[in-house]
């Protein structure tokens, strides 16, 4: 069988191994230590904007800690983009709090402000005020940032802002991860920079990611003994994992430009066939890490999505069909959910090709070979 090509794979840059060695030669093998502290130190370098970041063990532990912190509670309600992963809506439930689905638009895939807004409208009329909005940056691309947050800010709504996808993306000049009252950042081994799990919540100041920490460093109170007044949990990353992202964050640059040319390599793939739209950039606002390079296929293309998948599958080359939006998800199917059929027709036709930033020569050589085949 021909060696297998992945969707997303881990990338190391070589100076992983470097920091993992210090941990174990110093003996920081806990969820504190100089790694943890030098990483979260690189992400409020990168990020700017007078970021404060938490390291955590997970970006769904992060999106968990900021619902906490925007004081969601059981009986709330919280709208979330439909179009994502499943993790941007289960921490709602964690709460105990009910997801409001909205719809996506055609420009950016994320979160419609015109749905968004009619949710909240709805919402109120209904008696139940929104807690918290996440909205989250689809596959690398920027959501609607100055229509989203002036809806937020309009109705005095938290704004959590989901970059588990998104780091190195640019809105305005102005990195992802900066705009909401709370981000989230994932590493996950699929991610533009991994850390193998792990993930981190990005507050605007340092007494709120102390306050993270403390929820998730099982807030513990100040005493000699073990003493608890609240809830806490076990969210902190390792300072082994820790180091893993401080050697990620010397190639992160180097990996966006990468991924960055796999989605020409794709365009130019594509270009003669208008039947397949390759996912971009609407507009020079907007600067995508293209975490993912995905495609659109017309029903006039001649073949599916499903039946070009299919097709790279049989030569052992990984691709995968968009997000199932939430709302059509059997876990999520009493949710409310705002909208027309954006998101579903997005998943219906689109499907998500290699994209890692270790793609070789020959690999995409090979990617090249059967879409040309198939098409």
């Amino acid at each position: 069988m021909k060696e297998r090509i992945y969707l997303s794979s881990p990338h190391m840059g070589g100076a992983e191994q470097k920091f993992v060695q210090d941990a174990f030669d110093t003996n920081w093998i806990a969820p504190l230590g100089p790694n943890v502290d030098g990483f979260e130190a690189d992400l409020e370098k990168y990020l700017g904007h007078g970021s404060h970041v938490a390291a955590l063990s997970s970006g769904t532990a992060a999106l968990h800690l900021a619902l906490i912190l925007s004081g969601v509670q059981a009986g709330d309600e919280v709208i979330c983009q439909t179009m994502t992963f499943s993790a941007s809506a289960n921490p709602i439930v964690y709460q105990g709090a009910t997801p409001i689905f909205v719809d996506s638009e055609a420009d950016t895939w994320n979160i419609s402000p015109i749905y968004l807004e009619n949710a909240i409208k709805d919402r109120i009329k209904a008696g139940k005020m929104p807690k918290a909005i996440v909205a989250v940056h689809l596959y690398g691309m920027p959501f609607k940032v100055d229509e989203v947050t002036a809806i937020a800010q309009k109705y005095a709504i938290p704004l959590i802002e989901d970059s588990a996808e998104a780091i190195g993306s640019l809105y305005q000049g102005r990195k992802c991860g900066t705009f909401g009252d709370l981000a989230i950042l994932s590493f996950n081994g699929n991610k533009v920079i991994t850390t193998s799990g792990g993930g981190a919540l990005v507050a605007g100041n340092e007494a709120t990611k102390n306050k993270a920490l403390f929820l998730a460093t099982q807030a513990r109170d100040e005493a000699p003994h073990y003493q608890h007044s609240q809830i806490g949990y076990n969210y902190r990353m390792s300072n082994i994992c820790a180091g893993i992202g401080r050697g990620q964050m010397e190639v992160l640059d180097s990996h966006i430009e990468m991924r960055r040319a796999n989605h020409q390599f794709y365009k130019d793939l594509f270009s003669a066939n208008s039947e397949v739209s390759v996912f971009e950039e609407s507009h020079h606002d907007y600067y995508s890490n293209h975490w993912l390079s995905c495609i659109t296929v017309s029903k006039k293309a001649g073949f599916t999505n499903h039946e070009l998948r299919l097709a790279l599958a049989k030569d052992n080359i990984e691709s995968r069909p968009l997000w199932k939006p939430m709302h059509l998800q059997p876990v999520f199917s009493e949710a409310p959910f705002y909208g027309d059929d954006t998101a579903e027709n997005l998943f219906t036709h689109g499907l998500c090709l290699p994209s890692g930033s270790n793609l070789t020569e020959g690999q995409k050589q090979r990617i090249q070979e059967v879409i040309r085949s198939f098409v």
